[in-house]
C-alpha cells in the first residue's frame, strides 16, 4: 500500500513510552501507520497507550491511521485495546479440525435425516449448519487463550450446539426464505459468516 516511506516501527521496552506516544500522536494527525513491538515489555507504558487510543476516533484520526501492536500474553495489556482491535496470532490452530469433526460426529445424528434428504431447505440448512459448526470449534480452539481476544468469556458447549441446530432447522422449516436477520436477531450462532 505504499506505507513503508510513512511507517514509524519502535520497540517498547525501558524509556520508550515517550518517543511511542509522539510518534502516534503524529500518525494520528498525519495518517501514517505506526507499529509498536513487544507490548509486554512495556508494561507501565500500556495504561498511557490505552488512554491516548481512548482519544482517537474517526473524527480526530487521519483516515490513512494505523496501529499496530505486537506482544505476548501479559495481564498488563489493556483489555479496552483488545476489545476494540483485530487480533491474530502466528499459533496455528492445531484444534479446530479435531472440534469441527467432533461436531459432525456428535451432532448431526440427531439431524442426518434432514442434512441428506431432498427436501428444498436442505442444502442451505447443511451450508448453515457447516458455518455454526465451524464457528463451535473455533471457539472451543479459542478456550486455550482464556479471556484474551473476547470481550465475555462463554463456552460454547455441545449442548448450546445442539439447541442452535435444531433452531437452525426449526427456523427454516417454518419460513418460506432463509431467515438470516432472524436468526441473527435470536442469536443462532454462525449465520453471519454465511454473508
Amino acid at each position: 500500500m505504499r506505507m513503508s516511506k510513512r511507517l514509524g516501527v519502535i520497540s517498547l521496552g525501558q524509556g520508550q513510552g515517550p518517543r511511542a506516544e509522539r510518534m502516534l500522536l503524529q500518525a494520528v494527525e498525519e495518517g501514517s501507520w505506526v507499529f509498536f513491538q513487544n507490548c509486554h515489555l512495556a508494561p507501565s507504558w500500556m495504561p498511557r497507550l490505552e488512554q491516548l487510543l481512548e482519544t482517537v476516533t474517526e473524527d480526530t484520526a487521519h483516515r490513512d491511521f494505523r496501529i499496530w501492536l505486537t506482544s505476548t500474553p501479559s495481564p498488563a495489556f489493556p483489555v479496552s485495546i483488545l476489545q476494540a482491535s483485530s487480533k491474530m496470532t502466528v499459533e496455528p490452530p492445531r484444534g479446530v479440525k479435531a472440534n469441527l469433526q467432533r461436531a459432525f460426529a456428535n451432532q448431526l445424528g440427531a439431524f442426518e435425516e434432514f442434512f441428506n434428504s431432498e427436501h428444498s431447505k436442505a442444502l442451505p440448512f447443511r451450508r448453515l449448519a457447516l458455518s455454526l459448526m465451524l464457528f463451535h470449534a473455533i471457539v472451543l480452539e479459542r478456550r486455550k487463550f482464556g479471556a484474551l481476544g473476547f470481550n465475555i468469556p462463554y463456552e460454547f458447549t455441545e449442548g448450546d450446539l445442539r439447541i442452535c441446530l435444531s433452531q437452525l432447522r426449526m427456523f427454516l422449516l417454518e419460513y418460506h426464505d432463509v431467515p438470516v436477520k432472524v436468526s441473527e436477531y435470536i442469536g443462532v450462532g454462525g449465520i453471519p459468516f454465511v454473508h
